[in-house]
């Protein structure tokens, strides 16, 4: 959480709402300047464990505290503003105890300024090998093991997609799987990290492949490259209209 004192209720009231209720919400504030700290202060909710960063730190090192902090079986991932459908940990983790997995996304809503939404897939089993190729796993869906998976920590300088560089070290042990329901929403922001022009993110792809991976300069390019076309070809693929059937999509 940084600077989210608009929309961070609606992200804490989604966890509130859920269907299934043991859960532990661990909040790292990475020292906001406006309300946010207090407004999630004033839930006064002894689930809700706040953690205060004393400077800006960056969302890789406030994920990595965050996960130092869980003691839970399963670990998921909220940012501060995008919320929950109220069955998402419930369906969720049904679905990873049925199939006996230890990780695991779900289809999500992408909410666009302009008040239009879309539905963001992904195939069905992704092995470390199709992660690499594009980053597929919505980081508001991700669920995993933590006994299984164990503490996972990424490069701290790693700035955009951080969240990716989870994914790659997850996947080297258990591929991902996917439920097809959508069951979070994902709020575009013009100011977000996400944001960015195609060669700038196609670097940030050369930079976490070098740094997390620790590939070769021309192997971190590689990847970058050959992920900057997948994920254009995923979204032709993978981004459906709002209330289209998704069954039909695997692969």
């Amino acid at each position: 959480m940084h600077n989210d004192a608009e929309y961070v209720r609606q992200c804490i009231d989604s966890v509130l709402a859920q269907t299934y209720t043991n859960w532990e919400m661990i909040v790292v504030d990475d020292c906001s300047t406006d309300d946010s700290f207090e407004i999630v202060k004033s839930y006064g909710c002894e689930k809700i464990r706040l953690l205060h960063n004393d400077k800006n730190m960056g969302a890789a090192y406030s994920r990595n505290r965050a996960l130092r902090e869980a003691d839970g079986d399963y670990v998921a991932f909220l940012d501060a503003d995008d919320w929950w459908a109220p069955e998402k940990l419930e369906r969720q983790l049904k679905f990873m105890q049925d199939l006996q997995i230890a990780f695991s996304c779900t289809a999500y809503y992408r909410m666009r300024v302009n008040g239009t939404r879309v539905i963001i897939t992904a195939p069905y089993i992704m092995s470390h090998k199709r992660m690499k190729k594009c980053s597929y796993v919505g980081c508001l869906t991700a669920m995993y093991d933590r006994h299984k998976v164990g503490l996972i920590q990424v490069e701290e300088t790693i700035r955009k997609r951080n969240d990716y560089a989870m994914w790659l070290q997850v996947s080297q042990r258990f591929d991902c799987y996917f439920l097809a329901d959508p069951l979070a929403y994902y709020r575009v922001r013009e100011n977000s990290l996400s944001r960015v022009s195609d060669f700038s993110l196609l670097r940030s792809h050369k930079y976490l492949f070098r740094k997390q991976m620790k590939y070769s300069w021309i192997h971190s390019w590689f990847c970058a490259v050959r992920n900057g076309y997948n994920s254009y070809r995923k979204r032709k693929r993978y981004v459906q209209p709002d209330g289209t059937e998704l069954s039909n999509i695997f692969n």
